[in-house]
């Protein structure tokens, strides 16, 4: 199966490139909802946040680090977001593991996060318990730091 950002990046397909580290490419995005609109890929095809390998995501994060600056610097927006979609009911529609990284303006009717309003704090019991939950699939070998006592 062809991978549109692969054939980018692979020279394939047409993109207006903005800046490429050894490991990951940034280009605008062909949709653009606002100027601005960057997608940072890495450049080997990893599917989703699921298959990528530390380096790569940190690779990837570093340039997409280095593309907000310049957003900020270019567009003036006085707001930025940071955006990475897994699976079809995420949202993802290229499965290819990708950032956007898109300038924001007040009101500019993109991505609200709470479109009904925001939800109301979680029980301290419910969130104690989801921690827990959390922490038995997270592992030393990952350099994951773990906290000192466990509520």
């Amino acid at each position: 199966m062809s991978c549109p950002f692969c054939d980018i990046v692979a020279g394939r397909l047409e993109a207006s490139v903005l800046a490429q580290t050894e490991y990951s490419l940034a280009f605008l995005d062909l949709r653009q909802p606002v100027q601005g609109h960057v997608l940072v890929v890495p450049k080997a095809h990893v599917e989703d946040i699921y298959g990528i390998e530390p380096a790569q995501a940190g690779d990837v994060m570093q340039l997409g680090v280095c593309v907000a600056h310049a957003l900020r610097e270019a567009f003036h927006a006085p707001g930025l977001n940071l955006w990475q979609s897994n699976g079809a009911a995420a949202g993802q529609e290229v499965p290819h593991f990708h950032l956007h990284v898109q300038p924001r303006r007040v009101a500019d009717g993109l991505l609200r996060v709470y479109p009904h309003g925001a939800p109301s704090p979680s029980p301290r019991e419910a969130l104690d318990d989801m921690a827990r939950r959390i922490r038995l699939f997270l592992s030393h070998d990952d350099g994951v730091a773990m906290p000192s006592r466990s509520p």
